[in-house]
């Protein structure tokens, strides 16, 4: 398994960053998101605690549950299938107000599933592809919150 985290300061609100961040409709407005679908609300809000998301990236698909929600602070999600399939043990995004902004922090656990060889495909291939794409998710939310 391996841990792959991406920051950014976005120069917005900590409650901005973290509802357009929350809700993975925004996603798409990224170019390696090509398509972003809830399949079932969350309590007390539609990408909060138990929504089912499905997305597809350039990566891959993925459905996933937010298994945490907690505004305007963090939530935390868990890909239930995906293809290419992998491995998931969780991911989550924090967000701080700091000077200038919102500190975010998007963290996943994961490991590609093939029948051998998976720990290296993943810290060769999949680590550096999957903090491209998160990093190009929080980029269009900073482009989006400055205008």
């Amino acid at each position: 398994m391996e841990v792959i985290t991406v920051e950014r300061v976005i120069d917005a609100p900590v409650e901005q960053v973290f509802d357009w961040l929350a809700d993975a409709g925004n996603y798409p407005r990224s170019p390696v998101v090509l398509r972003a679908r809830l399949v079932r609300p969350g309590v007390g809000a539609p990408y909060g605690e138990g929504a089912v998301r499905v997305l597809v990236w350039v990566i891959g698909w993925f459905r996933e549950r937010v298994t945490a929600y907690r505004p305007p602070h963090e939530f935390e999600y868990l890909v239930e299938r995906s293809f290419p399939p992998a491995r998931h043990e969780g991911g989550k995004l924090t967000f701080t107000a700091v000077p200038g902004g919102t500190a975010v922090v998007w963290t996943t656990t994961a490991e590609i599933r093939v029948p051998f060889g998976a720990g290296v495909l993943t810290r060769v291939v999949a680590k550096p592809v999957i903090a491209f794409v998160f990093g190009r998710v929080l980029a269009a939310a900073d482009r989006a919150l400055r205008t």
